[in-house]
């Protein structure tokens, strides 16, 4: 089961899933920081009461109706935000789901780079370059930030045989209640720090001085050999 948020990003996926094996259920919003509430808030939460229900989880794990429970939001913060957020709610309730691996990430293009021929589409920063090695660097890129922006047609290559998901795995040198209040609990300096030190920045465009790069590469000529 796909979890998506809004209507735009679950339009994509729910015209291109196989509806015999793949269900999608679309967030109205971003869900509640459930971190240190108790399990009342899931019945009173309508939100998480039905995402409950869908997956028949209430009573534990032997009726749990899908495999695979993934993830599916945008590759921009609020996307990441509300990634951290549904993580939260299964290791604060389920717990097991995550422990027994059936909690995914859904990994999505990031960029689009084409030309009157060909079409790569490329996950990483890496692959776009290769790409553009490729293709040429005149070649059309797009940033793909939601989900809503990739096409049905385009959609159903990402989530068929060719997907790529990423497992939710606990770290088994720190326990559950660990991981949560230091991530999801006060703002600590310890967390600050972590923050800091693993801050990574990510360019949307590429740079004209790459574009140059590239060129000059896809330019230059073979040497010869005796």
């Amino acid at each position: 089961m796909f979890i998506t948020e809004g209507d735009s990003a679950s339009g994509s996926i729910t015209k291109s899933r196989n509806a015999n094996t793949q269900a999608v259920f679309s967030l109205k919003g971003k869900p509640l920081n459930c971190y240190g509430l108790t399990k009342k808030v899931v019945y009173e939460n309508e939100e998480f009461n039905l995402l409950q229900a869908a997956l028949n989880i209430e009573d534990g794990l032997e009726d749990l109706r899908y495999n695979r429970v993934v993830i599916a939001t945008d590759a921009d913060v609020d996307g990441m935000h509300i990634r951290l957020l549904l993580i939260t709610f299964f290791l604060q309730f389920f717990p097991e789901l995550v422990r027994e691996g059936h909690l995914y990430i859904l990994q999505t293009p990031l960029f689009r780079v084409r030309n009157k021929k060909e079409t790569h589409y490329c996950y990483s920063d890496e692959e776009k370059r290769a790409a553009l090695l490729k293709l040429g660097v005149n070649a059309e890129i797009t940033r793909f930030k939601g989900l809503g922006e990739i096409s049905p047609e385009e959609f159903q290559h990402f989530i068929g045989e060719d997907i790529r998901l990423d497992p939710v795995m606990l770290n088994k040198d720190y326990t559950t209640e660990q991981l949560l209040a230091f991530y999801m609990g006060k703002n600590t300096p310890s967390r600050q720090d972590f923050i800091i030190q693993n801050l990574r920045i990510e360019p949307d465009v590429v740079e004209e001085e790459e574009i140059e790069e590239l060129a000059e590469k896809a330019t230059e000529k073979p040497k010869a050999t005796v």
